[in-house]
């Protein structure tokens, strides 16, 4: 070893040793709030270093600084004001201090805060606040979307809404990342009752129409993207009116580790439903209960518990129906008398866990394990006799708006006892990477379906003492004994038996760039979607891109466009026709989509509004056609058409 390398070495040893020899000092307290309640994960840092310490479970902390010199520490937490201290201590010294941590409140007048990300991925987000204001007459979460550009519906008493031309089947809808169903059985939306969604405890909306990225699953119309929030303090609300009552109950425990949410929700229409055509005694009663738990075992992990249990009950005995039809040069009056009832039960269970584990800042992994039941079961026997009538036209007459003749009379009788017994398991891994301007995202998913339906109905008419189908009489026949043995024909026939066992497979991978230029900002998105099915052996890989463009302007402008390729896997009700047989060779839905479109944010008085722009065009391959009777679609269980929405 040459004298060179020996000195360099000596110098390093000494360099070394001055700085773990350095004189230091202590600064240790506890940190409490107004009550008392110790903070833990407080910040404690030295200004203008790096590192620091995090007060513990008991909000004590501990740090060392150099001695001999001014120091200014600083302690931080979410809520409260910012403490800082000027020390100078000697070597050795301890100090304590226990500083008293003041809540932060600031005035900042009114601030207007816009949601980029939002505006770049093509979604739009609302105000909780909107939706627990909205009044509607079904009550529902989903009424304020009736409110959006392309979204509609066919019943205000239903949750149920069709996007720029697509059915109440090709919406998405995520609480927490977990996909939600809707009930199968259900047929109009006097019997659906509560929505999933309790407003009460929502923190996060947002909602696509069309062009949404890949990392949202396999339907072709919209999606619904819902959090709901983790409490930072004991809260709660009560509301009722002579439709229902709701309660709920948000708190978190002194070290915020735990936070609970709990809502509970009775709804009865009844007093709405009365204002009906059909007048009798509706019994219907809904109700729900919801809890969102979360605990941090540490701060890199967090479980998360998801429940809910929804018990609807539709009850029906219908008494007399009245409708008033036709035109000014022939106006009819249909009445009905009714017999019989209708009971129907719609029992849902579902439950998610939920593991979040951020091991260094800017990755996030989640893994969810997830159940869904659901047991619907639709009973009725109704028989009822009607009678056309034709109304008196003339306005100079006494009767006029009265009847003026029969013009014909019937019976008929609807029988149902079906039942129907779903299941869904799944479990995914969800990820999240954020490396400089480029987040990545990616998941793992599979899914485990079972489905037991049994299906038995029938319906039979009588018009004017003839059975339809008509029955062959006994004209000609002297002897009625020899008249042959006849079975009654009736006019509907559905009995059928269906149990299903199914394993789906899906994943996708995205990835999204945000860069500027010259003050311009600009974005990419880039995603696939594959998904097997192992029923009917069907692979599908849709490819998704998105592009914006926000330029340097005055007024805040911003520019996108978006196309990709959507499927839609066939779910039971698609394989199940008229006559409740199954066609499992049944295939994908395809959809190809381009959407352009521009968002204009500005002031006007005092208040800010936003004008958004969409030119969209969908081609629709191997399409299922389907007719919809109130809110209950029935499909042909077959890929025999295509289609476009523009």
């Amino acid at each position: 070893m040459n004298f060179k390398k020996i000195i360099f070495i000596i110098f390093l040893i000494l360099v070394y040793s001055r700085v773990y020899t350095q004189e230091t000092a202590t600064i240790s307290g506890t940190l409490l709030n107004a009550a008392g309640e110790p903070l833990e994960n407080a910040n404690i840092v030295i200004v203008g270093e790096s590192g620091g310490t995090k007060s513990n479970v008991n909000g004590s902390y501990s740090i060392t600084i150099p001695a001999n010199q001014n120091i200014q520490i600083g302690i931080t937490y979410i809520g409260f004001s910012t403490v800082l201290k000027t020390v100078n201590l000697k070597p050795n010294q301890k100090l304590t201090f226990n500083p008293k941590m003041e809540k932060s409140v600031t005035d900042i007048g009114d601030v207007n805060v816009e949601e980029e990300g939002s505006r770049i991925t093509n979604m739009t987000k609302i105000k909780p606040k909107l939706v627990t204001n909205f009044t509607s007459a079904s009550g529902s979460f989903e009424a304020i979307l009736k409110t959006l550009p392309g979204v509609s519906s066919n019943n205000e008493l239903s949750s149920q809404y069709s996007v720029r031309g697509g059915n109440f089947d090709e919406n998405l809808v995520y609480v927490n990342d977990i996909e939600i169903y809707r009930p199968f059985l259900i047929r109009a939306g006097r019997q659906e009752g509560l929505s999933f969604i309790n407003s009460d405890m929502v923190s996060e909306v947002q909602f696509s129409a069309g062009g949404f990225d890949a990392k949202y699953g396999d339907k072709m119309s919209s999606v619904l993207d819902v959090k709901y929030k983790e409490p930072e303090e004991f809260a709660g609300s009560f509301s009722a009116s002579l439709q229902g009552a709701s309660l709920h109950l948000e708190g978190t425990s002194k070290n915020h580790r735990f936070t609970h949410l709990t809502g509970i929700r009775y709804k009865t229409n009844q007093y709405v439903l009365q204002s009906l055509d059909t007048d009798g005694e509706y019994r219907p009663s809904f109700l729900d209960i919801q809890s969102f738990i979360t605990y941090d075992i540490n701060e890199k992990l967090e479980i998360g518990f998801l429940g809910n249990v929804a018990q609807n009950k539709y009850q029906f005995i219908p008494e007399t129906r009245q409708t008033d039809f036709g035109t000014i040069n022939e106006a009819l009056q249909l009445t009905v008398y009714f017999d019989g009832q209708e009971v129907d039960q719609f029992q849902t269970y579902f439950g998610a866990i939920t593991n979040t584990f951020k091991p260094k800042v800017g990755l996030e992994l989640k893994f969810i394990t997830s159940a869904f039941s659901t047991l619907e079961d639709e009973k009725f026997d109704i028989e009822g006799a009607y009678r056309i009538d034709e109304l008196e036209r003339d306005m100079s007459k006494e009767s006029f708006g009265d009847i003026k003749f029969n013009k014909g009379v019937g019976s008929f009788m609807n029988h149902a006892r079906n039942k129907l017994d779903a299941n869904v398991f799944s479990i995914e891994h969800k990820g999240e990477k954020i490396a400089g301007k480029h987040t990545t995202f990616w998941v793992i998913k599979y899914q485990h379906e079972i489905i037991n339906d049994k299906i038995s109905e029938w319906a039979y008419v009588d018009s004017t003492g003839y059975f339809i189908p008509k029955v062959i009489d006994s004209v000609g026949y002297v002897d009625s004994a020899a008249q042959p043995n006849q079975l009654l024909e009736l006019k509907e026939v559905l009995k059928s038996r269906v149990s299903l066992n199914s394993n789906r497979y899906s994943s996708y991978l995205q990835r999204l760039w945000i860069w500027d230029k010259d003050s311009v900002n600009y974005t990419f998105t880039a995603g696939i979607r594959g998904a097997y099915w192992d029923l009917n052996q069907e692979l599908i890989v849709s490819p998704r891109i998105s592009f914006t463009y926000e330029p340097n302007w005055k007024k805040d402008y911003l520019f996108r466009i978006a196309a990709g390729v959507y499927y839609q896997p066939p779910f039971y009700r698609e394989m199940r026709d008229f006559d409740g047989n199954i066609n499992k060779e049944i295939k994908s839905q395809q959809s190809y989509q381009a959407v352009l479109g521009s968002d204009h944010n500005f002031e006007a008085w005092e208040r800010p509004f936003k004008f958004t722009t969409d030119i969209y065009y969908k081609y629709i391959k191997n399409v299922i056609p389907y007719e919809i009777d109130n809110v209950r679609i029935r499909y042909f269980a077959t890929n025999n058409a295509n289609a476009y929405a523009t």
